[in-house]
C-alpha cells in the first residue's frame, strides 16, 4: 500500500479524501493557492505545498506544479477528487511517466469517456441506450442553429469536456441557440480549457438518474445502485438521494448492467458514474460518464456501507475488488443537500466573505457533514461556492427527509448568505415529498426566483410562540440581573402583540418553570427552552414537540427561519401596535439610473459604450463569479451616460458598473 498520497484538489473533497487516507494509515499532502493558505484541507494534511495565486488556471489546474509537488514530497500516488485535473488525461500520463500512481481510471478511459461525443459513440457500440443528437463538434452558433432545426427544438447545447452544470444551455428557438452556444462555449473555455460544443435533443420532463460503478484492473466491475439527481437549478444538482423513488428493480438492474457493459468496453478501473436521463415511462438514455468520484458519492456510501475513496485507493494499488455484485444491497435511504454560499432571495447570486459563524449539526448515525470550511475562514470568489454537503440517512425515505429537515434547521451560517432556506423549502415541497419531480421542477415551481412568500409556514403559531417566548426570556434575564426576578412586584404575565410580516397577533405570555406558556387564538402553547438573548438558534419544544428555529436580529426585529419558511417578527405592546398606523413608510432610494453589480465577481465583458442607446432586455455586461457567467441586461430603454469600470475589473456587490441618462 502507498505510504503517502497527494490530493490534487481543495475544499470538502480534499478533506473527505484525507479522512479515508488517515483511516488507512496513509500520509497525505495538500496543495494550496494563496487564497487557500489557511484552508481546512491544508490544516488536516500531514504536509502542504503552495502552488500559486488564487485563480485555478494559475494553481490547481497547473499539471507541472502538482507533479513537482509530488516529486518534492515523495508522494507515490495522487487522488484528484472531482473537477480541476480529475479527468485530465495529460495529467494522468504525466504522472505515469514519473512513476506516480493516479487514483482513478487509466488514460484511455478518461479520453474516451471525458469527450461526450466519443463516449456517446462508444455507448452506442456497447449497446447502451443513447439520446438522439448530432455526434460531432459544432463549428459556431450558426451551425448549432442549423442542427437544432433538424433535430427540432428544444435542444441541449453541451461542452464536450463539460461537467457540473457548466458549459450547458437549453435552447427553445434560434436566438436562444446562438446565445447559448456563445455562453456555454465561453464557460467551457474558462472552466475546462476546451470550448468544443455538440448538441442533442432535449428530453422534456426528464429525471436525472445515475449509476455508481467501481471496477478493478482485473476485469471486475460492480454497480452500486443508483442516485436520483433530478432536483437541479441551471443544470447544477441541488438535492440528491439514493435510491431513486422512481425506479423499480427491473429498471435498476437494466441500467446497472448497461453501466457495467460500458465500463468493460473501455476497460475501466476505479470509481465512476454513468449518468442517464429517464423519461416518465422509465425509458432511459445514456447522458455521460464521469470518470471520477462524484460530489454526491456519500449517499451511495450510506446505503451500501462501502467507502468509495478507500476502494479507489485499493484498486489503484492493483488489488482486486473485495466485493461482488451479490454483496451490494440497499440499506435504508439517504439524501444529500448541497449547501452553497449563495443568496436564494437574490436569484442565487454568489456570496463571498468571512464565515463569522459556522456551526453545522453534529454528525451521528443519521447525519453526516462533509465540509472544507471552518468558522473564521473565507469563502473565496475564485472557486465553487459549496460550503458543505449535508447528508442524512433513515430506514425509509420519510425518515431521511425528516432528519434532513431537522439538520437544516440546525445548520448555522453567518457572514455569508447560504441557500439553506431554499433547501429547507424543497424538503417540504409536495412534489419532492411525493417523489413526483423532474429536472424542470425548480424552474417550474419558482419561475420568478425564490422568495420568502413562496413557502408559507405550515404552522405559523411556531413563529408567534417562539418570538413571544424569546422576548419574555429576555425580560426574565434582565430582571434576574437587576434582582427583581423573585420580587413580589415582578410581573410574570404580559399582554403583547406579535407583529409578523406586518400582521398583528395579540398574545398573552406567562412565565412558568422551565419556559413560557403563550396564549394565542384561544390556545395555549407550552414553549420550553433554555434560549438566551443573542443565541442564533432557538432549540426547545412546543407542546412537547422538539423544535429548532434559526434567529437573526436586525434592530428590534427578529428574522426567524424554520422548515424553509422565513418571517420578520417584532414583539410590541398593544399601545405601540395602535400607533403603528401613523408611522411614515420609508421609501428606498431610486437606483434605476445605475447598473449595479449584483455580486462580487470579474467583469468579463462590456457590450455597450458611453452614449449608446439600448433597449430593454439588451445585454449590457457579463460578470463571472464562482466559475459561472452571468449576463446583465437592461431593464428599460435608456442611454448609457457613463461606464465606471473596464473589462477585467474585480467588482464588489452594488458597485456602479455604469450610469444611464
Amino acid at each position: 500500500m502507498f505510504d503517502k498520497i497527494l490530493i490534487a484538489n481543495r475544499g470538502e473533497i480534499a478533506c473527505r479524501v484525507i479522512k479515508s487516507a488517515q483511516k488507512m494509515g496513509i500520509k497525505t499532502v495538500a496543495v494550496y493557492s494563496d487564497a487557500d493558505r489557511n484552508a481546512l484541507h491544508v490544516q488536516m494534511a500531514d504536509e502542504s505545498v503552495h502552488i500559486g495565486p488564487p485563480p485555478s488556471a494559475q494553481s490547481y489546474l497547473l499539471k507541472e506544479k502538482i507533479l513537482q509537488a509530488c516529486l518534492d514530497t515523495g508522494a507515490q500516488a495522487v487522488h484528484p477528487g472531482y473537477g480541476f485535473l480529475s479527468e485530465n488525461s495529460e495529467f494522468c500520463e504525466a504522472l505515469a511517466e514519473a512513476g506516480i500512481t493516479f487514483i482513478g481510471p487509466r488514460t484511455h478511459a478518461i479520453q474516451a469517456m471525458g469527450d461526450k461525443i466519443t463516449s456517446k459513440q462508444l455507448a452506442d457500440d456497447a449497446g447502451v441506450n443513447t439520446i438522439p443528437g448530432f455526434s460531432d463538434v459544432l463549428r459556431d452558433g450558426d451551425h448549432a442553429v442549423e442542427i437544432a432545426n433538424k433535430l427540432g427544438y428544444p435542444v441541449m447545447l453541451k461542452a464536450t469536456a463539460g461537467g457540473g452544470g457548466k458549459g450547458m444551455r437549453v435552447a427553445y428557438d434560434d436566438a436562444e441557440c446562438r446565445e447559448g452556444f456563445e455562453r456555454a462555449s465561453n464557460e467551457a473555455r474558462t472552466g475546462f480549457g476546451d470550448d468544443r460544443m455538440f448538441v442533442e435533443k432535449f428530453i422534456e420532463e426528464p429525471r436525472h438518474i445515475e449509476i455508481q460503478i467501481i471496477a478493478d484492473s482485473h476485469g471486475n466491475v460492480v454497480y452500486l445502485n443508483e442516485r436520483e439527481c433530478s432536483l437541479q437549478r441551471r443544470h447544477q444538482k441541488v438535492i440528491e438521494e439514493a435510491p431513486s423513488p422512481f425506479l423499480d428493480n427491473e429498471t435498476r438492474k437494466m441500467m446497472g448492467e448497461q453501466a457495467v457493459a460500458l465500463a468493460k468496453a473501455v476497460e475501466y478501473q476505479s470509481a465512476g458514474t454513468v449518468e442517464f436521463i429517464v423519461d416518465a415511462k422509465r425509458n432511459f438514455y445514456f447522458l455521460e460518464m464521469n470518470t471520477r468520484l462524484q460530489v454526491e458519492h456519500p449517499i451511495t456510501e450510506l446505503i451500501t456501507g462501502f467507502d468509495l475513496v478507500e476502494l479507489m485507493i485499493h484498486v489503484a494499488n492493483g488489488e482486486q475488488l473485495p466485493i461482488r455484485q451479490s454483496d451490494v444491497g440497499i440499506n435504508g435511504w439517504a439524501i444529500e443537500s448541497r449547501v452553497y454560499a449563495e443568496d436564494p432571495f437574490r436569484n442565487f447570486l454568489p456570496s463571498t466573505g468571512r464565515l463569522v459563524y459556522y456551526r453545522p449539526p453534529a454528525s451521528d448515525e443519521h447525519v453526516r457533514v462533509d465540509t472544507g470550511v471552518f468558522e473564521g475562514g473565507e469563502v473565496s470568489m475564485f472557486y465553487d461556492p459549496m460550503i458543505a454537503k449535508l447528508v442524512t440517512h433513515g430506514d425509509t425515505r420519510d425518515e431521511a427527509i425528516a432528519h434532513m429537515r431537522s439538520a437544516l434547521d440546525r445548520f448555522l451560517i453567518r457572514g455569508v448568505t447560504s441557500n439553506i432556506s431554499f433547501l429547507s423549502s424543497l424538503m417540504v415541497h409536495p412534489r419532492f415529498v411525493s417523489g413526483n419531480m423532474s429536472t424542470n421542477m425548480i424552474g417550474e415551481e419558482y419561475p420568478d426566483g425564490f422568495h420568502p412568500a413562496d413557502v408559507p409556514h405550515e404552522d405559523p403559531t411556531i413563529f408567534i410562540s417562539v418570538a413571544a417566548s424569546m422576548l419574555r426570556g429576555y425580560r426574565d434575564r434582565a430582571a434576574q440581573i437587576d434582582g427583581q426576578l423573585y420580587g413580589h412586584e415582578r410581573r410574570v404575565r404580559d399582554d403583547w402583540v406579535v407583529l409578523m410580516n406586518d400582521v398583528q397577533h395579540p398574545v398573552t405570555v406567562v412565565s412558568v418553570q422551565g419556559g413560557h406558556d403563550v396564549q394565542y387564538n384561544g390556545n395555549t402553547y407550552a414553549v420550553r427552552s433554555q434560549w438566551e438573548f443573542g443565541q442564533p438558534l432557538f432549540s426547545g419544544s412546543i407542546n412537547g414537540v422538539e423544535i429548532f428555529v434559526q434567529v437573526e436580529r436586525e434592530d428590534q426585529t427578529y428574522r426567524l427561519f424554520h422548515n424553509g419558511s422565513q418571517a420578520d417578527v417584532k414583539v410590541i405592546t398593544p399601545k405601540v401596535a395602535e400607533y403603528l398606523q401613523y408611522m411614515p413608510v420609508k421609501v428606498p432610494p431610486d437606483m434605476s439610473k445605475f447598473l449595479l453589480s449584483p455580486m462580487p465577481g470579474l467583469l468579463v465583458s462590456l457590450a455597450v459604450e458611453e452614449g449608446q442607446a439600448v433597449n430593454a432586455g439588451e445585454e449590457l455586461a457579463v460578470l463571472e463569479a464562482m466559475k459561472m457567467e452571468n449576463t446583465l441586461l437592461a431593464e428599460r430603454d435608456c442611454v448609457v451616460s457613463k461606464i465606471n469600470f473596464e473589462t477585467g475589473a474585480s467588482l464588489a456587490v452594488d458597485d456602479k458598473i455604469m450610469e444611464f441618462e
